[in-house]
């Protein structure tokens, strides 16, 4: 998997994802390097709800990021 640079990911999350929420659960885990339990203390969720929403837009990321490239 090739590393992106925080700005490039805060970009592609800015842009991919509309949900606020869902955006500070993306930046933490994928630029703060956060846990999934750590978030989800944080944003009063389960540690499920935290891993489904990073699945749900992981490779829609990942997408506009190869094709910015």
């Amino acid at each position: 998997m090739m590393q992106y640079t925080n700005s490039k990911m805060r970009e592609a999350i800015d842009e991919c994802v509309h949900n606020e929420k869902h955006r500070d659960i993306l930046k933490r885990r994928l630029i703060d390097g956060w846990t999934y339990e750590r978030i989800a203390e944080d944003a009063d969720r389960t540690p499920r709800q935290v891993r489904n929403i990073m699945e749900r837009y992981t490779a829609t990321l990942y997408d506009y990021l190869r094709l910015r490239s």
